[in-house]
């Protein structure tokens, strides 16, 4: 789509400009930074340009007959559908990178704030809890209302209606939760702990005095 409005649509194919690189670009007649990175799950741009000339690039982009979906979608549900993590949500000072799942397969040589700890921590043999993505396969509630959860849930086993805890003492809920519309169920991240990381582990949440399975 990007390519019907630039004044060279061939400098965006993916030999000429691959993924994560920064280049000028021209729409509408406006000197624009075009990042090759999205945050939605798929390939996508972010667009950086100058205040005044922010009406023209809408404008040449709407032109397209693309729609604007709002922060919502960038930040919620999209990116979600691929377990991109959110900053203050997923990634929490009480969790480590690799139980986020963020870790390099390498570790500099390089000393740096925080490497003898992270190097105990790769250290391990598994560790304690890992972020895991939760598809909620089902959201109807008592009254046969279907519930799309926001917020904060416990992650519960069902065959005890307990709080998972894991060997820390951290206790399990979700850090981000939103409907998925290409599944067209809702999706949760959350920290299990290790013994319930498994693919296709049956769980649940709870929500307004619910619960709610979740695998």
């Amino acid at each position: 789509t990007l390519q019907k409005v630039v004044e060279d649509p061939n400098g965006l194919t993916p030999d000429n400009f691959p993924f994560a690189a920064i280049k000028p670009i021209r729409i509408g007649g406006k000197d624009v930074t075009a990042f090759r990175i999205s945050y939605v799950g798929e390939q996508g741009w972010e667009l950086h340009m100058r205040y005044e000339d922010g009406l023209a690039v809408w404008d040449a982009l709407r032109s397209t007959g693309v729609m604007p979906f709002g922060v919502e979608t960038y930040a919620n549900t999209r990116r979600m559908e691929k377990s991109l993590r959110l900053q203050n949500a997923d990634l929490l000072t009480e969790y480590n990178l690799l139980e986020a799942d963020l870790a390099r397969p390498k570790v500099k040589e390089n000393d740096f704030c925080g490497k003898a700890k992270h190097l105990e921590y790769r250290a391990r043999e598994h560790q304690p809890a890992m972020l895991c993505t939760l598809v909620m396969t089902e959201n109807t509630d008592s009254k046969g209302v279907a519930r799309y959860p926001v917020g904060i849930m416990p992650v519960q086993d069902p065959a005890t209606g307990e709080t998972l805890v894991d060997e820390l003492g951290r206790r399990s809920f979700t850090t981000s939760v939103a409907y998925g519309p290409t599944i067209g169920k809702n999706i949760a991240l959350a920290y299990l702990p290790w013994a319930y990381c498994q693919e296709g582990r049956k769980l649940q949440v709870e929500y307004f005095g619910e619960t709610y399975p979740v695998e």
